[in-house]
């Protein structure tokens, strides 16, 4: 089994001809699209809406140019060669950005622009990309300003983004005698030793004394880049600007988050239960969050994960099951915790080879085995839309955690139904609501974290202090008095690279949960028929609103009583949970 993946059907390196060839097609591209911007008033309509839409999806074809460096990057932060040679695709794509702008404008100034989108034979396939311009027209800037905004990201909240990454990837973490790195320290909160989960935890929070300056300064540009940027197009705020990329409604995320509110005591009662369990009066702390129970000591090799998520797979879909089957055998997964790589895990697709790659900190726990199945779901997801023509292949934050959480729930439910012993039963349903806490507490404050961040950035510069002061607050407001207030993290914007990139990259995560497990109560009432509804729903993500997605199963997201049915699963099995740990 191979643990590292491997990137030679995109291209063998930067030196690869292939490679070079593609960035002077791109540079040509960047030239060929500019020359037709300007002719764009002497163009029929059809004719220029066709030749932009043409030149857009070579664009897009191009898009692995910057990913394959962003690869390499991921899992060698210290080699300075991947992150050349994305500056150098970043500077040729900027080229782009005021011919694109004035094909924009040109596009939503066309009086009768979705008539001539759907009578269009070829054209009428973009119709929710078309729509979706001239829904955005009111934010475009002119096309000189998008230039400028375009070339001043590579060096303004991309740059600073790079510099988070760099500084967590190689920060030393001192633990024990020794010095390691910080995916390995984070990947202790799992070990079955108390005074070892403790020990990484205070380890962990001493790095960052190194780092935390320097990444403070990195968040308080990026923040104040996209609070001018929003008030610079016109949207109203930040978390506007991201519900609008969304294409979701901000009533179904008050919809989600009020539902939230009403069930986060069911998830402090969770942890206390917990925590009392492993021998603590206040609430859980911290550095127990990810504490095995029951008997969770079974580790799988890489190997074995695979077989583990075959046998289960197969239970639901044979597509799955093949496709999982390929990630493995073809080298799409990176797996193992090293210097320099960067910590979590993460899907990328690469639509040139129909493929995608996966990036873990593998450790051999259960916990990994399910997070292989979370990514391995982003790669079902992309395997869904890889049907769509090149513009249509990008779906909306909300929508990306549905297949990924769906086959959590898959692994999950089929691991607790075939549990051989209560001991076993314990381990899997607090390993489940391990994760679900993840998505509703500590999203819940992120979320709340990031308001107070925006809040407050435009007058303050927010040093370290400030930072980890609000990122307690939210961590209360959130886990209530189900965590001891006195073993919380201060440092979680430091290390969650979410921060970094697109804005309010959190609540996603709880949408993404919560509509899965939505989907899989109704698999467990529909069975087999169910199978097809939900690859039709996968393959709509990228052409439709969240909403419009979720009519595909009948269900309407603005509804607070559909989030509720979805946390009322998870309450049911924190009554179990409760119930089997009282019993003890």
């Amino acid at each position: 089994m191979n643990e590292v993946w491997n990137l030679d059907r995109l291209y063998k390196g930067f030196d690869d001809p292939a490679y070079e060839a593609d960035m002077a097609a791109m540079k040509q591209l960047v030239a060929d699209f500019t020359a037709f911007a300007a002719d764009l008033p002497n163009m029929e309509p059809i004719e220029g809406l066709r030749k932009g839409v043409e030149l857009q999806e070579k664009m897009s074809d191009l898009s692995m140019l910057f990913g394959y460096a962003n690869l390499r990057s991921a899992t060698n932060a210290k080699d300075p060669e991947p992150g050349s040679y994305m500056g150098r695709v970043m500077a040729i794509r900027s080229g782009m950005a005021a011919p694109s702008a004035a094909f924009n404008a040109w596009v939503v100034s066309l009086p009768n622009l979705m008539e001539l989108v759907r009578g269009d034979e070829y054209l009428k396939n973009y119709e929710f990309y078309f729509a979706g311009k001239a829904d955005s027209a009111r934010y475009q800037l002119c096309g000189e300003a998008e230039a400028v905004m375009a070339k001043m990201g590579m060096s303004g909240g991309s740059a600073w983004g790079k510099l988070q990454s760099y500084l967590t990837s190689t920060v030393p973490v001192h633990y024990r005698g020794t010095v390691t790195n910080l995916s390995s320290i984070r990947n202790l909160a799992y070990d079955a030793d108390p005074q070892v989960r403790k020990d990484a935890y205070e380890a962990e929070l001493a790095c960052y004394e190194s780092i935390k300056e320097p990444v403070a300064h990195a968040l308080n540009a990026i923040k104040l880049e996209t609070i001018s940027a929003c008030q610079l197009r016109g949207h109203a705020s930040a978390l506007d600007r991201t519900l609008h990329s969304s294409d979701m409604k901000r009533e179904t995320l008050e919809a989600m988050l009020s539902a939230m509110d009403e069930y986060s005591p069911k998830f402090w009662q969770y942890l206390k239960a917990k925590g009392k369990a492993l021998g603590h009066e206040n609430g859980l702390p911290w550095y127990d969050l990810f504490a095995p129970m029951g008997e969770s000591s079974t580790t799988f090799t890489t190997e074995e994960a695979k077989e583990y998520l075959l046998k289960q797979f197969s239970t639901f879909d044979e597509e799955l099951t093949q496709m999982v089957a390929t990630a493995f055998d073809d080298a799409w997964i990176d797996f193992y915790p090293r210097d320099g790589k960067r910590g979590g895990a993460f899907c990328s697709s690469i639509h040139k080879i129909g493929e995608s790659r996966i990036l873990t900190n593998y450790d051999g726990m259960f916990t990994d085995v399910v997070t292989l199945a979370h990514e391995l779901g982003h790669a079902f997801h992309n395997q869904c839309i890889r049907e769509h023509l090149p513009l249509n292949r990008g779906y909306s934050m909300p929508v990306a955690e549905t297949a990924s959480t769906f086959n959590e729930c898959v692994v999950m439910n089929a691991a607790i139904k075939s549990a051989a012993t209560k001991e076993e039963k314990i381990a899997l349903i607090e390993s489940q609501l391990q994760d679900a806490t993840q998505i509703i507490c500590d999203i819940y404050s992120r979320y709340r974290f990031e308001t107070m961040v925006f809040e407050n950035r435009e007058s303050t510069f927010m040093n370290a202090e400030a930072l980890a002061g609000y990122m307690l607050t939210a961590q209360k407001q959130s886990y209530g008095d189900g965590l001891d207030h006195n073993f919380l993290h201060p440092y979680m914007w430091i290390c969650k690279s979410h921060y970094y990139g697109p804005t309010f990259y959190n609540f996603p995560y709880a949408f993404g949960g919560l509509f899965a497990r939505g989907l899989y109560a109704q698999y467990e009432q529909e069975g087999a028929a169910f199978v097809p509804k939900y690859k039709k729903l996968l393959y709509t993500t990228p052409i439709a609103t969240a909403e419009d997605v979720a009519k595909v199963a009948g269900l309407d997201l603005t509804d607070k009583n559909f989030w509720r049915a979805a946390l009322q699963t998870i309450a049911d099995q924190i009554d179990l949970f409760c119930q089997l740990v009282e019993q003890q």
